[in-house]
């Protein structure tokens, strides 16, 4: 996507972080949450069989013998090495806080679908080798508690509200790290408890990542081949599968989680880590950063409680409006990701006027609120062509938003459709959005009704996901690219029928849908879906 060549005014230094694609990781950490907190509630008592053969997480880390399945005979001697601490500390780019565990953790074991998951392919695939590490008991493993891994880990070591955070910068530190704030007694004793039966060993840091010198230990739990990584201190417990992720875990600011009863999961990002395009989005809609998701457990599912954050000092830049029905007719109803805005900018969309419109001060003058809306459809490979578009609620405004993207790399393809100017990623999916406001493909007016009500009340900020049809193309995505042996290699002209099981089973998920409006000077939640 290109930007407008007379931007905003410049935001801070990008930082390397993570894939922009983490802006929508919500539905893939829900999703697959759910699916491994399943199979932690669903399998209760039972070993599972298999083992992950995949490279070791630490380079140079000793590789014992073979296990057999999750006896301990035959583990590594345990050995304690000294960990190359990266000179700088890693931010953290995104992050999933669960405000009360056992609340998900009913939710997640009542789910009829999440049953009937893990018991096929998908499942399955999803858990992968660390079915036999959850799937251990402590007779297997001749430890001091009864009943599975899957049962300390789910109802003790994870009992108390828990931030999964994904670290930017270091690769090493790219997997995400599990952190309990002030661990109470439960939670100590099942560390010790797994400490002492899967303990081979560790790594030691002399400083945090470009901080002070100090003194941690980073613990290597190994079970049936598979390693964990897992710190205690003062006031905090890590876990995660790499020891970086685990040493950025314990030098990262403790978090506060305190949420509405009502609120169970949060997800949070930080649009330093995301580099320009993300900050001068955040720049532009006047939202300070700390904003979030909200979601919700009724019942046996998740339910989205809105977007909440605080406004950015200065004239508001949000309008509150229901999104209109030439907007929702131009959307695709399998369109996997929907961002809405209602923007006031000022009546000449000249560059000079919007440079001084966004600098500090402005936002002075005669505005005009603007429909603006972002559809877009991830890839699972990065081959595949980018899948976007701009729509914009003023078709007056065609001119003046040409001259602004004309700049950059990537270039647009423009065009007008239900009283919308379209400026899409490239003319198949221009073509494909035009067929949608002709009536000719579905569109969001004929989504479910809930759906269709939520998109018309007033909102300043809407952000909906259609999960069903998200990770049903990501998974396809991701078999054709596994599948290709070559650059050349001709592709098959069907997906085994597992795969196509798969996706039917996740086409079946739900719409998700957030929204915030401007209320003072901060964003109040609201939630919809199907």
């Amino acid at each position: 996507m290109t930007s407008p060549s007379s931007p905003p005014p410049a935001a801070p230094p990008p930082k390397q972080g993570p894939p922009k694609a983490l802006l929508i990781g919500l539905l893939t950490v829900l999703v697959g949450g759910a699916v491994a907190g399943g199979f932690l509630l669903g399998r209760r008592g039972k070993s599972g069989g298999g083992s992950s053969g995949g490279a070791p997480l630490v380079t140079g880390e000793r590789q014992g013998p073979p296990s057999a399945g999750a006896e301990v005979e035959g583990m590594p001697e345990a050995e304690v090495a000294t960990m190359e601490v990266p000179g700088t500390a890693a931010p953290a780019a995104v992050w999933v806080d669960v405000h009360h565990p056992g609340k998900v953790r009913e939710a997640l074991a009542g789910n009829a679908w999440l049953k009937e998951q893990l018991g096929k392919p998908l499942g399955q695939g999803f858990v992968g080798g660390w079915a036999a590490f959850f799937g251990s008991t402590g007779e297997d493993l001749k430890g001091e508690f009864k009943g599975a891994v899957l049962d300390l880990v789910a109802n003790q070591l994870l009992d108390a509200p828990f931030r999964v955070v994904w670290f930017a910068g270091d690769a090493r530190a790219s997997t995400p790290a599990f952190i309990v704030p002030k661990p109470g007694g439960a939670t100590t004793s099942a560390f010790d408890a797994l400490d002492k039966v899967a303990n081979r060993g560790g790594m030691n840091a002399a400083s945090c990542p470009g901080g002070a010198a100090g003194t941690y230990e980073m613990k290597r739990w190994l079970v049936a081949e598979q390693t964990l990584w897992a710190a205690r201190s003062a006031d905090r417990m890590v876990l995660a599968r790499h020891p970086v992720a685990v040493l950025e875990g314990l030098c990262t600011p403790l978090p506060e989680l305190e949420a509405k009863d009502t609120v169970d999961v949060e997800l949070g990002f930080d649009p330093d880590a995301y580099g320009r395009e993300v900050q001068l989005l955040t720049s532009i809609v006047g939202v300070a950063p700390g904003a979030r998701l909200q979601f919700g457990v009724e019942g046996n599912k998740f339910v989205g409680r809105g977007i909440t954050g605080q406004l950015l000092d200065g004239p508001a830049r949000l309008d509150s409006a229901p999104l209109s029905d030439d907007l929702l007719k131009l959307v695709p109803e399998e369109t996997p990701v929907l961002l809405a805005f209602q923007l006031k900018l000022p009546e000449s969309l000249e560059p000079e006027t919007l440079k001084a419109f966004w600098t500090e001060g402005g936002g002075k003058g005669a505005t005009r609120t603007r429909q603006v809306a972002l559809v877009w459809t991830p890839r699972g490979d990065s081959s595949l062509p980018v899948e976007m578009a701009v729509l914009w609620g003023r078709p007056e405004d065609k001119a003046a938003l040409e001259g602004l993207f004309s700049g950059g790399y990537n270039k647009l393809v423009s065009g007008t459709a239900c009283n919308h100017v379209v400026l899409a990623s490239n003319a198949a999916e221009l073509e494909r959005l035009t067929k949608a406001c002709e009536g000719k493909t579905p569109n969001l007016l004929n989504a479910a009704g809930p759906v269709v009500a939520g998109l018309r009340a007033p909102t300043s900020v809407a952000f909906g996901v259609n999960t069903g049809r998200l990770l049903s193309g990501l998974t396809m995505d991701g078999f054709w690219s596994e599948s290709r042996v070559g650059r050349n290699a001709p592709v098959p002209k069907s997906a085994p029928p597992e795969i196509e099981a798969a996706r039917r089973d996740l086409e079946s998920l739900p719409y998700l849908g957030l929204r915030g409006t401007v209320q003072g000077d901060s964003l109040v939640p609201g939630g919809f879906g199907s």
